[in-house]
């Protein structure tokens, strides 16, 4: 009974470290999409301003750039 017993606690060890490490890498990713989102925002609100001021700058069609 003590081999069985010995099995069962090797193996609910294994599986508590292997939970252990999952749970890092999920707060990990959790902490890296919350920085991602962060960077996400700031990128769209700036690129909301330049289309505000008019510096885009796009051409389109047959148009001429304005310095012709």
């Amino acid at each position: 009974m003590t081999d069985r017993t010995d099995l069962i606690e090797e193996r609910l060890a294994h599986a508590l470290r292997a939970l252990d490490d999952l749970s890092e890498t999920v707060a990990r990713q959790d902490r890296e999409i919350a920085r991602l989102t962060a960077r996400v925002e700031m990128l769209l609100m700036r690129e909301a301003e330049r289309e505000a001021e008019g510096s885009g700058g796009v051409v389109l069609g047959n148009e001429r750039p304005p310095h012709y």
